[in-house]
């Protein structure tokens, strides 16, 4: 009853209402078919999520991602067939709007940044409490990267030793406050937050997003966030 509470009230909180036509769809991958019984137990917790498929391994993940398209995919690393980040890679390509979870035990930080860079959305460890998972599914699938604490400074550890540029955006010439909207971008805030923030439209962030993913060469949020780690700009008093 109270992880129940709990859930209603961050849905109302985000000014959700929780009725049928609006439920996220969401797909379990994991090679394991007590921990996706657990984890779909889990999400019917919340009468806005709704597991339309699981798979118990990565070739099985991407069939069902291109059939089904759903918002969310919880995906686990070490799949069977096809393990999770190259899963991920599909999915990304081919489903553009299917949004990826990585759910798993591992955190070094290859895993981590070939995993962001594979496009993932959300990378938390299966350690999640039952309202650390609901959020981060409903976080994602609003368009808010979610990364587990602890991490960022992970990538930017492996960044550096892997001999990745440190402070500063190289020859790319953002304004500052381009800068300053990637930084956030970097630290997982979304296009309303980022409003807030900034006191200005979504839709300004919005275009200023779009002649940042132009200038740097990336091509989603999650690719800028990856840049603006490797160029540390997260580091910038916000």
């Amino acid at each position: 009853m109270e992880i129940a509470q709990a859930v209603e009230g961050f849905a109302r909180r985000r000014g959700w209402a929780l009725n049928q036509e609006q439920r996220i769809t969401v797909i379990i991958a994991d090679d394991h078919a007590l921990v996706r019984e657990g984890i779909r137990k889990i999400l019917s917790l919340d009468p806005r999520l709704e597991v339309v498929g699981e798979a118990e391994d990565g070739r099985k993940a991407v069939e069902l991602a291109r059939v089904l398209r759903p918002r969310v995919v919880l995906m686990d690393i070490n799949l069977p067939v096809l393990n999770g980040i190259e899963a991920t890679k599909i999915i990304r390509r081919e489903v553009p709007q299917t949004h990826v979870i990585a759910l798993t035990i591992h955190d070094p930080e290859e895993y981590i940044v070939e995993l962001l860079k594979a496009g993932v959305s959300g990378y938390i460890l299966k350690d999640v409490s039952t309202e650390g998972l609901l959020n981060a599914v409903l976080q994602v699938a609003e368009g808010i990267q979610v990364i587990h604490p602890g991490v960022t400074q992970k990538v930017l550890r492996f960044l550096s030793q892997a001999g990745g540029p440190g402070q500063g955006e190289g020859k790319v010439p953002l304004t500052p406050r381009e800068r300053e909207i990637l930084a956030y971008v970097g630290r997982g805030a979304s296009n309303r937050q980022i409003a807030n923030r900034l006191f200005i439209s979504e839709k300004t962030v919005k275009n200023h997003l779009t002649r940042i993913f132009r200038k740097i060469g990336v091509q989603d949020r999650t690719q800028a966030a990856v840049y603006a780690l490797k160029h540390g700009l997260t580091d910038a008093n916000l």
